[in-house]
């Protein structure tokens, strides 16, 4: 029985060792931290769960794509959806106005048209479009491995602006539509349209929140895994990969361990992993290329405990903004900040009354924190202290504007920068979501998941896209290198049955 070993035990770290370990493989995950999952954590203060990166999934429903591979991978059994409002999953505050998104094709167009009627022909050609696009990616679909070429490559090479430009002639309509580009950290002139189609496709089908809190994931992927036979292994940081003059041996841990291995699958930021290196058969010139990609802006969040039945649980994402539009709010001078907001509230059950907690990300540069960075998390100072409060502050009373009575029913408040995100997930800079996409860079801006070692794969958010799917199609293509992709195809569907 071959050996692997996962650095990493996020989401794609648990997803390719469920895999991997069904199709005969002995899968050891190793996990730096003392909890499981990467951004599928939860965290609790004073009663309080809060959730730290996977805030909602889509294409839940049944028969659609992430119910089938909730069903793969056993998720069915023990993690609970709550749908979001079928008629604003999500809603955009802009202008004074606000937008809702109604989950389905034609309800979202009705919607829509509500808002912008003359722009009803036009909503009707921009839904086609993303049809086309998901549609054509077989991985997105997950029936096929054989097709795995988009129908529309065009999409992929032009900016969701110019597409939309395209498109629509109200310049509201547009700004409202990418609304939620937080999502994934689109940016102006270099984000592509196909990854704007993806993601509305993903989450209008269906938007379901995780009841009780993401974590459920990943625990229950490690409970399958350990069943399996598997084992994952936390406080075990990986420091370096030992290689010989073909191929990675194994890998050593902070412990000075050596954990030997027939194949290596990591999972974390590709920045990390070339630290972990030091063979020939990893190249100046690629090392460069990967160090140069830029990577997504890093956040600030704000996390509320609400007053006992003081605030109606919100059952959908609002996104807010100051200005006429959405875009370049990562683009920021001091007084500016906060230019824009995601405001959710966690899931604690389903069909919810009041909220107990809640979560507010906003855009922040990591220059704001640089100053701060090498130091431990609880011991950056009263200046870092400060700053967090002074953020927070400045926050909540821009959530106040678009979210009346929010200030009021706040009991408690915690909060963390683009330092966070860098000690808990070793993303560069403490990027929310790691690479970024940019289609001015070509393949140059892209991770492959293979190596110019042979039993080196990459896996998790940076390979293909960060995100349930995205992860998950990523860690297919990964894992494909060791079973072959129809048989992963065949026991999706199988597990339908």
């Amino acid at each position: 029985m071959s050996k692997v070993i996962i650095i990493g035990s996020g989401l794609g770290g648990l997803s390719c060792g469920y895999i991997l370990q069904k199709n005969g493989y002995d899968v050891t995950i190793l996990e730096q931290g003392m909890q499981i999952g990467g951004c599928l954590q939860c965290f609790t203060r004073k009663g309080a769960k809060f959730e730290t990166g996977m805030h909602f999934i889509g294409s839940a429903a049944p028969g659609q794509t992430m119910d089938r591979i909730f069903r793969y991978f056993e998720l069915d059994r023990s993690v609970k959806l709550s749908e979001l409002d079928p008629e604003a999953y999500n809603t955009v505050s802009l202008a004074g106005e606000k937008f809702r998104f109604a989950s389905g094709r034609e309800a979202f167009i009705d919607q829509m048209a509500s808002y912008f009627p003359a722009e009803k022909d036009a909503l009707y050609r921009y839904i086609s479009i993303i049809d086309r696009i998901a549609s054509a990616s077989t991985l997105n679909s997950l029936t096929s491995s054989e097709r795995d070429m988009a129908a529309s490559t065009e999409y992929m090479t032009l900016p969701i602006n110019e597409v939309m430009d395209g498109i629509f002639k109200d310049e509201l309509l547009k700004n409202v539509l990418v609304g939620d580009l937080p999502l994934y950290s689109a940016e102006l002139d270099k984000t592509p349209f196909a990854q704007h189609a993806f993601i509305m496709d993903f989450y209008n089908q269906s938007a379901y929140r995780i009841a009780g809190g993401s974590d459920a994931i990943g625990f229950s992927l490690a409970k399958s895994i350990e069943r399996l036979g598997g084992q994952i292994l936390t406080r075990k940081k990986v420091v370096k990969i030992h290689c010989d003059e073909s191929k990675a041996t194994g890998v050593e841990t902070a412990d000075e361990k050596f954990h030997p291995a027939d194949y290596i699958i990591s999972t974390i930021h590709p920045n990390r992993l070339l630290e972990m290196l030091d063979t020939r058969m990893i190249r100046p010139a690629f090392r460069n290329r990967i160090q140069s990609i830029p990577q997504t802006a890093g956040g600030f969040a704000l996390y509320v405990k609400f007053k006992e039945n003081s605030l109606p649980y919100m059952n959908t994402n609002l996104y807010a903004y100051k200005g006429l539009s959405p875009w370049n709010c990562e683009h920021y001078k001091g007084p500016e900040w906060p230019k824009g907001h995601l405001y959710m509230h966690m899931c604690h059950e389903d069909k919810a009354e009041f909220a107990r907690s809640g979560v507010v990300l906003s855009y922040m540069n990591f220059d704001e924190v640089a100053q701060w960075k090498g130091s431990k998390i609880g011991r950056r100072g009263a200046d870092y202290e400060e700053f967090k409060r002074e953020h927070a502050e400045r926050l909540i009373a821009e959530v106040e504007k678009h979210s009346p009575g929010f200030r009021d029913s706040i009991e408690a408040y915690w909060t963390s920068t683009p330092l966070t995100y860098l000690d808990y997930t070793g993303t560069e800079d403490g990027s929310m979501y790691g690479i970024a996409k940019d289609i001015n860079l070509g393949p140059a801006g892209r991770v492959p998941y293979k190596t110019k070692i042979p039993n080196l794969l990459l896996a998790g958010q940076n390979v293909n896209s960060h995100g349930m799917l995205g992860v998950i199609v990523g860690t297919i293509v990964t894992c494909s290198e060791l079973v072959p992709a129809d048989i992963i195809y065949k026991q999706i569907e199988e597990s339908c049955r």
